[in-house]
């Protein structure tokens, strides 16, 4: 399977899981109505029974148990899936994280900022912020979102601690296939079904306590109430956990599956497999282990990289697969080579550094005229699954940004002076205009820095753009929400200056305002609209008749490179729009629709639009810009386009 196929692996996942939840809510229902029933019928007294058929065949009596359980449970499902809408950064502060700071030089943390902007750049994703949590020694590390746009990356202590570099590397990107598989969606999915599910427990619970602590003191032979609703809150104690064992059990089937999974991709990604290995191998050894203190442990330890709990009775609900085999499936070798390591090593043990970064030597990329040529197959093929050169091609990038241009992106007054810096036009006219616009209403600070980069900025190659605005959104999420509200104005006008938007500006814009906006603008939540692929033709016209006059020298060459791309999509019988309803405001109402569509129509619609832009066997920089917001627009990870390997 692909990026596409485990996406929608994931969603029909989902979907189970709604499907066994809503068995178990059923079921629940049953049972505390079959309770209350036992009660009435025992509430009767010798001279007047209650007649069971009277009780058990009452609907309105089910209709009321069935509403109160219904409410009960899905207050407690909606409440912790709200709570933990705001994405990653909820669940991370959740247990305890704390954001390291991008410009941090403690040595540690900035070796954790560094393989996590090198997995990031060569996935081609904005970087995801790095939360620690200071205060658990274990190795441990876990991904959270709900997007790859919105997802967190999560180490403990004890995993930078311990952990050489080549292991972090391996650990990171273990939490990056989880973030490329759909995985996030689906784990906080179960924690709102667990917790619909508790509910009906700590319901009981309190219900119990209350009346026992409400009838001391009371001897009343007559008071024969506050025994029934003892028995009642027991009950529903035992039927909530009862809900809840059923539950952990599906979530660690779901769980250990999905781990096989990521370390494979992991492997995939690193080409090290000593690397991840190494890190289990030391999990094994250490004291601490994998072991999570924080409160709320247990309901995310479906979310950690090795499992955060206690050893589970007989590894029922052990959300981990046992460390030997994920390390034997890893590097067969290792538990040979390691085997005092793994069953009673320290955690000094480290595996071999894995070399190669620096006599790897990527082709540059190619100037605007010449372009390069691009196999939609291929493309397609490494969204989510970024190779090692690409890794390689993410470190050579980073080390070619100018070092003031790195320090200024780890702080939010400098990430927005480098957004400014990058839309600055080439025209004196239009630049001084622009200058202008930023003086006028961006901080003063910013302004200085813009002026103070000005020339270096001139010299950053085409390249280098994108990475630096993957990295600038990371830092621009720790703004404030008036801030955010200046910034986006700022942009606006310095991309409106020169009366026109060329395809840069359009990328850099949409992407910032993309991956910006739901941090600080509550905007209606988006759900799957497109499900089949004629109900997005229409939609898909529109984009590839965009794409094809933007790519084509002539009426007839844009026709021809939409009807290749029509074909790629289904060969279903759609005309190109004529010139003049084609846009960049027309392409960017097509990609929030398309952004609604299930995971295999969107892959279709990225091969549709690479099949496009390369009809004419040449991909410019600017196009391959485009492609990536495109794939970005619809939460697809293209990694950087290597001439020669797309």
């Amino acid at each position: 399977m692909d990026f596409f196929d485990y996406q929608e692996q994931a969603r029909k996942k989902t979907g189970l899981l709604i499907f066994y939840y809503i068995i178990a809510v059923g079921l629940i229902i049953l049972s505390i109505y079959t309770v209350i029933a036992f009660l009435f019928v025992m509430s009767g007294s010798e001279d007047e029974p209650v007649p069971v058929s009277t009780i058990l065949l009452n609907p309105e009596l089910f209709v009321g148990v069935a509403l109160g359980t219904l409410l009960v449970v899905g207050l407690g499902t909606m409440y912790k899936v709200a709570q933990l809408g705001g994405g990653g950064a909820a669940v991370a502060k959740m247990l305890g994280g704390r954001l390291i700071n991008r410009n941090s030089m403690e040595i540690e943390e900035r070796k954790v900022l560094n393989v996590v902007e090198e997995m990031a750049i060569a996935s081609g994703m904005p970087v995801p912020p790095v939360y620690i949590m200071d205060n658990e020694q274990a190795i441990n590390a876990f991904a959270a979102g709900l997007t790859p746009g919105n997802a967190v990356i999560g180490v403990t202590k004890g995993c930078i601690q311990q952990l050489s570099r080549d292991e972090l590397q391996g650990v990171i990107a273990h939490e990056f296939s989880h973030i490329f598989n759909g995985d996030m969606r689906l784990n906080i999915h179960l924690l709102g079904v667990l917790n619909g599910i508790l509910v009906i427990a700590l319901i009981g619970y309190g219900i119990m306590r209350g009346t026992m602590y409400a009838s001391v003191g009371r001897r009343s032979s007559k008071d024969n109430g506050a025994g029934a609703i003892i028995i009642l809150g027991i009950a529903l104690v035992i039927i909530g956990y009862v809900g809840v064992f059923f539950g952990k059990l599906i979530k660690s089937a779901v769980s250990r599956q999905r781990e096989f999974l990521a370390d494979a991709s992991a492997v995939q990604f690193t080409r090290n497999p000593s690397g991840l290995a190494g890190a289990l191998g030391k999990i094994g050894g250490y004291t601490a282990g994998s072991r999570i203190q924080s409160a709320h442990a247990e309901e995310a330890s479906h979310m950690f990289f090795s499992n955060g709990m206690h050893s589970s009775f007989m590894n029922m609900l052990s959300t981990h697969p046992p460390l030997k085999e994920r390390i034997s499936r890893i590097d067969a070798s290792f538990l040979q080579d390691h085997k005092k390591g793994v069953v009673s090593g320290s955690a000094n043990s480290s595996s071999e550094p894995h070399t190669g970064v620096s006599s790897f030597a990527p082709p540059p990329l190619p100037d605007t005229v010449s372009g390069f040529a691009a196999n939609p197959d291929q493309v397609v093929a490494s969204v989510g699954a970024p190779s090692m050169d690409h890794l390689h091609y993410a470190t050579l990038l980073l080390s070619n940004i100018p070092a003031d241009f790195t320090q200024a992106v780890r702080n939010t007054v400098g990430a927005r002076a480098v957004v400014y810096l990058l839309l600055l036009d080439n025209d004196a006219v239009v630049n001084k205009k622009q200058l202008g616009l930023v003086e006028a209403s961006a901080d003063k600070d910013e302004y200085e820095l813009v002026l103070q980069l000005k020339t270096a900025a001139t010299e950053l190659t085409h390249e280098l753009r994108l990475p630096l605005v993957d990295l600038a959104i990371s830092t621009l999420k720790e703004m404030q929400a008036s801030e955010f509200l200046v910034f986006r104005d700022v942009v606006a006008a310095l991309v409106a200056a020169d009366h026109q938007v060329d395809l840069f500006e359009f990328t850099l814009q949409r992407m910032i305002l993309r991956h910006l906006e739901p941090a600080f603008v509550d905007l209606p939540k988006k759900q799957i609209r497109f499900k089949t692929l004629q109900s997005i033709m229409p939609i898909c016209g529109q984009l590839l008749s965009c794409l094809a006059y933007w790519g084509a020298d002539d009426i007839e060459s844009a026709k021809s490179a939409f009807r290749a791309a029509v074909d790629r999509l289904g060969g279903r019988e759609i005309e190109i729009s004529s010139v003049d309803k084609c846009g960049l405001t027309v392409l960017d109402n097509t990609l929030s629709q398309l952004e609604l569509a299930v995971p295999t129509l969107k892959r279709k619609v990225l091969d549709a639009c690479v099949s496009c832009v390369s009809a004419d066997g040449r991909v410019t920089v600017e196009e391959a810009d485009l492609l990536r917001a495109i794939a970005d627009s619809l939460d697809c990870p293209v990694p950087p386009f290597l001439p020669g390997k797309v």
